[in-house]
């Protein structure tokens, strides 16, 4: 589907057809008709619409024929039905800069441009620049946002962890590392797409532009710094868990252990007894509470000795 805004009156509203100084805005679902016809209308290399379908197209820029192609990644919402993927993955945001138009191909549905279109009253499709600018402004916001939901999400999950120690929220701590993965990804790839925008200029900015392009890369680094230090705190809780686990499997196959000693030794003692073979007294009517009364004498004291030893192995 295909969208136009212009900049009427102060206010940017949807138009029905291709203008000067328009925002055309692509969103799913895609027919290749629409590529052609689009590529055709505002001469834009049909290969920059084509490779804004990659979800896994890296953050770059390039320009071909004077239309400047620039991919920025934005994190999302997972929609996989496998439970044991991200809850949160990165996709691409393509931005086009034709002669007189801005044109943006989001290949999912996408949370940035939607904050974009329902958070600025005024916006000035006409000026290129700015409007690249705000672009890269949601994108940052929209990764603070979605670790500022990480976080609580994983504070939530650890404290249950404690209280119940449960497969089910380790499982979803790796989903919430894996996310994380894919935000320092993201992030640093920006961060390096930004700087690089600023040292060469690509944009054609002015001095003022500049000033908030730099604003940017400060508040990216912000946001990278967040992604790995919590990403750090995931995988030292992870570790930690999982030497707790380690413990407590030492300590369960202790007891177990202690647990076959107590009753080795009155089977043993009982296994002699059953043997088809001669036995003294064997013809004796206490012969059989003769076994079953050592058997217990036995069970008994070494039982007091095991868990008077549990007992001062707990105490230290």
């Amino acid at each position: 589907m295909i969208q136009y805004f212009k900049n009427i009156n102060n206010e940017t509203v949807e138009v029905d057809k291709p203008e000067n100084g328009i925002w055309v805005n692509l969103v799913p679902p895609f027919k290749e008709e629409e590529f052609l016809d689009l590529g055709e209308e505002l001469d834009i290399p049909i290969q920059f619409l084509r490779d804004s379908l990659d979800i896994d197209e890296r953050p770059r820029y390039e320009i071909e024929d004077n239309v400047k192609f620039i991919v920025i990644k934005t994190p999302t919402e997972n929609n996989s039905f496998n439970d044991s993927d991200a809850f949160y993955i990165t996709i691409p945001i393509c931005i086009i800069l034709t002669h007189n138009h801005i044109v943006t191909v989001n290949s999912f549905d996408n949370g940035a441009i939607k904050k974009f279109l329902n958070s600025f009253q005024k916006r000035h499709p006409d000026k290129r620049n700015l409007m690249v600018l705000k672009i890269f402004d949601k994108v940052v916001s929209n990764f603070m946002d979605y670790l500022k939901e990480i976080n609580h999400q994983r504070n939530s999950l650890e404290q249950k962890l404690y209280d119940t120690n449960r497969n089910e929220e380790l499982l979803e701590l790796v989903r919430i590392q894996k996310s994380l993965v894919y935000f320092v990804t993201a992030l640093r790839s920006n961060e390096l797409l930004m700087m690089k925008l600023e040292r060469t200029n690509f944009l054609s900015l002015n001095e003022d532009e500049l000033e908030v392009l730099n604003d940017l890369i400060i508040d990216n680094s912000q946001a990278l710094e967040m992604a790995n230090t919590y990403s750090n705190l995931l995988s030292s809780t992870l570790n930690t868990f999982a030497s707790i686990a380690a413990n407590n499997q030492n300590d369960i196959l202790k007891k177990l252990m202690g647990l076959i000693l107590l009753l080795a030794v009155p089977a043993f003692l009982i296994g002699i007894y059953c043997m088809s073979v001669a036995i003294p007294k064997q013809n004796s009517p206490y012969t059989f509470w003769f076994p079953v009364i050592i058997s217990f004498i036995i069970l008994i004291a070494t039982g007091f000795a095991y868990f008077n030893w549990i007992r001062k192995t707990k105490s230290k």
